[in-house]
Order: C-alpha cells, then sequence, then structure tokens
C-alpha cells in the first residue's frame, strides 16, 4: 500500500447512481481494512453507514486521499476545498463527460487497487485566484480550477470593460463576457465558446472573448503567471455577474475591479498508470479513432 489508509469519499447529490457506486466502493475498501470517512453532505443520505464524518474543507486534514464519486461538476467542488490542503483526489466518472473523474464504475476495483499499491500517474493543476473590488475595497473572493468567466447575468444585454494583462492596457470590448480559463478548463466552457484545448501540464491561461461585438476579438493565450485586471465599464447599464467553474457567484457593479492571477495552491489528480490525455479526447469530444 501508498502510506493510503484513512480514504475520504465525496459523492455527487441527488444521484441514485452514486449513492449505489459509494457504497459499494465502502465494501470494497473495508474488505482492504482501510480506514473510510465519508464527507458530511453524501453521509447524510446514506442512514445506517457508520463511518466517521467529517466536513470537505477539514477532509484534506485527516485522510491520506480523497475519491471523488460522480462527475467534473462534483471534482470541480471537490478541488476548491481540498486543493489547500495538498491530498491528493481521484475521480470515478458518474457524469457526463469525465475528463477529470476519468475511472469508470463499471471496472473500478483494479483500477483502485493499482493506485492504492502505488502504480498511478499524478496531473498537478493550477487553481485561479479571483478577487474583486469595490472602491478600493476587496468585497470578495473567489477560487476556480475550470474557469472563471464574467458575463452580463440574468440581463440580455451586453456589457462593456476594459481588460489589462501584466498592467498593460489590451482593449476595451462590448460583448457578453468574458471566459477566463486553465488548461483543465480549456475543455469545458472555454471550448464551447471557441476558445483552443490546452495539454494538462501547460502553464498557461486561455482568454475566450463571448459572441464580442467586433469580428476581430479572437481568443488569447497568455502565460499562467499573469496577473489580468477586468474593469467594468462605468457605462454598464445593468450589473454583470462573475462566475467561478459555474457554481460561484458574485455580482459586480460599473466601476468594480476583477483580478485573476493563478493560485499558490495546486489540486494533485490521481490517473491509473496508463492514462492518456488524447485517448480521453478522443473518448469524450467524439474525435476518430
Amino acid at each position: 500500500m501508498d502510506n493510503f489508509r484513512n480514504i475520504g469519499l465525496i459523492g455527487r447529490m441527488g444521484s441514485k447512481s452514486v449513492i449505489v457506486t459509494l457504497k459499494h466502493l465502502m465494501r470494497f475498501l473495508d474488505e482492504r481494512g482501510l480506514n473510510v470517512i465519508l464527507d458530511q453532505k453524501i453521509a447524510e443520505v446514506i442512514p445506517g453507514h457508520g463511518r466517521q464524518v467529517c466536513k470537505q474543507k477539514l477532509m484534506g486534514e485527516i485522510c491520506d486521499l480523497a475519491i471523488v464519486v460522480g462527475g467534473d461538476g462534483s471534482m470541480l467542488g471537490a478541488a476548491r476545498s481540498l486543493a489547500q490542503s495538498n491530498i491528493p483526489v481521484l475521480g470515478v466518472n458518474r457524469g457526463n463527460l469525465g475528463f477529470l473523474t476519468d475511472i469508470s464504475p463499471q471496472d473500478f476495483e483494479p483500477r483502485i487497487i493499482e493506485i492504492l499499491e502505488g502504480r498511478y500517474s499524478v496531473d498537478s493543476r493550477f487553481l485561479l485566484e479571483v478577487c474583486i473590488r469595490r472602491k478600493g475595497e476587496q468585497i470578495g473572493e473567489l477560487v476556480a480550477l475550470n474557469d472563471c468567466v464574467v458575463h452580463p447575468g440574468k440581463a440580455t444585454r451586453m456589457i462593456q470593460f476594459e481588460l489589462y494583462i501584466d498592467g498593460q492596457f489590451v482593449y476595451t470590448q462590448r460583448s457578453d463576457g468574458l471566459i477566463v480559463a486553465t488548461p483543465t478548463g480549456s475543455t469545458a466552457y472555454a471550448l464551447s465558446a471557441g476558445g483552443p484545448i490546452m495539454h494538462p501540464k501547460l502553464d498557461a491561461l486561455v482568454l475566450v472573448p463571448m459572441f464580442p461585438h467586433t469580428l476581430s476579438s479572437r481568443p488569447i493565450v497568455v502565460s499562467g503567471n499573469s496577473e489580468l485586471k477586468l474593469v467594468i465599464s462605468e457605462e454598464n447599464k445593468t450589473y454583470p455577474t462573475v462566475s467561478c467553474d459555474g457554481q460561484v457567484d458574485l455580482s459586480l457593479a460599473p466601476g468594480d475591479v476583477v483580478n485573476i492571477r493563478k493560485n499558490s495552491r495546486k489540486l494533485r489528480l490521481l490517473h491509473p498508470q496508463d492514462y492518456n490525455f488524447y485517448q480521453t479526447c478522443r473518448e469524450k469530444l467524439g474525435w476518430s479513432s
């Protein structure tokens, strides 16, 4: 065993198939004499489980490995909670695409045995740190693994903002917003908006305009260490929204400043030894084989 003695289990809520897989996983780990710790939220829908329970944010402090059962959305939420503790995370896919949760629930046993025995590859994925300031005062700080998106919110009109990269003015844009994605997020919302696919090992960010009011606006790929600043124009008649991973939102006002940069923490994502990013793209994106 690779010192994975305390195993934390996290599951997507509201899914019967996730509960079935979790129960199977609990029995499987019990048979190997491992200590199973359940995320508090999922424990509430598994009565009589008899396991230790903790909040997701604390799981990184007491577990050696976290296993997420669900889709990529479940992994995104877990990543924001667990990245600060440096705990390795493994994903069993019970969602749709499964770029991040890549182990099949049909044959997870041999895969997890390999990982418990130390036969795995490690992906180090960086996160984004998003700071929002209003009249010089910080009003919010968010974290994202996939992307940070500035968009009109519930309004159906364009927004205007200024973009600066490393203190240099880039442009004033009128559009439906801007997606700032990590390599991890390049196969998510940014891809749907016409952005490029970036290999997970790249140290880069991609900025993808959403329906810009000019034909010359194209995605821009910049260094992963870039400091980005978006200034919401005072001329906006609506209040835009900033969203992280499509899961955490904060309302913006005209004049607000959104600063985006790489977070100091990284997600340690485990894969089976034969994991192949391009094979995943073929399977998930329908590329010809």
